[in-house]
């Protein structure tokens, strides 16, 4: 049986749809995973990875693959792509270079990997939050938009319309990373706003040769303040000839980049000035969204992957008619008390599942900081206009009752005696 290693994140919501995947190809999948939460396993079993210790994750994995070798390592988010590809390195198999990798998951280097290649690039630099803001951004130019180097989702963008609005959005950026930790949590990108259309692209790339599996345009205007992103809609409406350039643009920037393997999940914008990326990442489509893609061949988006990482890439045609996903717009910071709606919303003509995930008590952060959606909601239709409205009017039936939160100070006095009384009993 081919065997497949899935480098996970700990608690990652795409590992289970590989794990159904592989069972359904009869492909071994061995899922490893770092964390404390329980091991999802998948039909080859499963590899616990210690965090931080790459080191011990490659000796633990060259053993695994010494017993029985892997043809292909894969990752399940932005986080595990890197130690995806070192792994496949590692162990002489298929995969991308280091600095195509980093350019897929850090925005500057993405930035500045399209700007030596002559692609489409708006202006941008490149801040250090550790040094003061106000010089470094003398001759920016307006609108421009703020980010994070590494969160996704949209998490930390934020749109500035002159000096004052940047240096605000700045500290903003800088407070959620010093909240986040991780890798280049210092330094933050300031770029054009890039106005126009947007949309993502989902394909696969098997030995430096992309194929384009789906088109979702992004209905709306997507202009800011902030840019969480609330639906995809397939096929997009307008005129072919742009689908054909798109995926022409795509191919020409993941082979200046050096992209040759794996899922890759794209975000462009038809521009004035034509079609810019925003940027490009080696993994699916986030959220439950890939659920969206029906392929003609039956095969879902991760068995799709699976089969391209071993070499078997399917001719594949998407479904006849039109689909769509809204993730819900979280409506306002507060604790959950209350979901109203969700039966009328599923009643909606075209609509195929109303899934809200948020339970009570829970507390609901909204963008730029918040980067968890309350649920998704699924539709199918004859055209992509019936798709767009049959979301919009399920999601018009939702209200999402919210309690605000109140502060809570915690009296030193008040404190120091409860201390006082737990050292004396």
């Amino acid at each position: 049986m081919t065997r497949v290693l899935l480098v996970a994140l700990d608690g990652s919501y795409r590992t289970g749809a590989f794990v159904e995947a592989a069972e359904r190809l009869q492909i071994e999948l061995v899922v490893a995973a770092s964390g404390v939460r329980p091991l999802t396993q998948g039909p080859g079993g499963g590899l616990r990875l210690e965090p931080g210790r790459t080191r011990a994750a490659l000796a633990a994995i060259t053993r695994a693959h010494r017993q029985r070798p892997f043809v292909a390592i894969l990752p399940t988010d932005d986080g595990s792509v890197e130690m995806a590809s070192i792994v496949a390195r590692h162990l002489g198999l298929p995969g991308n270079s280091r600095g195509a990798v980093q350019a897929t998951c850090c925005k500057a280097a993405f930035r500045t990997a399209c700007h030596d290649a002559g692609l489409p690039t708006p202006h941008f630099r490149l801040i250090d939050l550790t040094q003061p803001t106000l010089m470094q951004i003398v001759g920016v130019r307006f609108p421009c938009v703020a980010k994070p180097l590494r969160l996704s989702a949209s998490r930390g963008v934020i749109r500035a319309e002159d000096s004052i609005g940047l240096n605000a959005a700045l500290a903003r950026i800088g407070k959620l990373l010093e909240n986040e930790g991780g890798k280049d949590s210092t330094h933050v990108l300031v770029e054009d706003f890039v106005a126009g259309c947007e949309l993502a692209i989902e394909g696969l790339l098997h030995r430096g040769k992309l194929r384009i599996l789906a088109l979702f345009e992004k209905p709306g205007a997507m202009a800011g303040p902030y840019f969480e992103e609330n639906i995809y809609l397939t096929p997009p409406r307008f005129n072919p000839l742009w689908s054909r350039a798109i995926e022409r643009q795509l191919a020409k920037t993941c082979q200046a980049l050096g992209l040759r393997e794996g899922p890759v999940h794209a975000e462009c914008r038809i521009s004035p000035t034509g079609i810019v990326f925003i940027e490009i990442a080696n993994r699916t489509v986030g959220g439950r969204c890939g659920r969206l893609l029906r392929f003609g061949s039956g095969y879902s988006l991760e068995e799709l992957v699976l089969m391209n990482a071993v070499g078997q890439p399917p001719a594949v045609k998407l479904a006849v008619g039109a689909a769509g996903v809204m993730m819900i717009p979280v409506p306002g910071q507060g604790i959950l008390r209350r979901v109203e709606g969700i039966t009328a919303a599923r009643r909606i003509p075209g609509i195929e599942s109303v899934e809200v995930d948020v339970r009570r008590g829970q507390r609901l952060v909204p963008w730029p900081e918040g980067g968890a959606y309350p649920g998704f909601i699924f539709a199918h239709g004859v055209t992509p206009d019936a798709v767009l409205q049959a979301l919009q009017s399920a999601h018009a039936q939702l209200c999402f009752v919210i309690d605000a939160e109140l502060p809570v100070a915690i009296n030193s006095a008040t404190q120091a005696t409860s201390g006082a009384l737990r050292r004396a009993s």
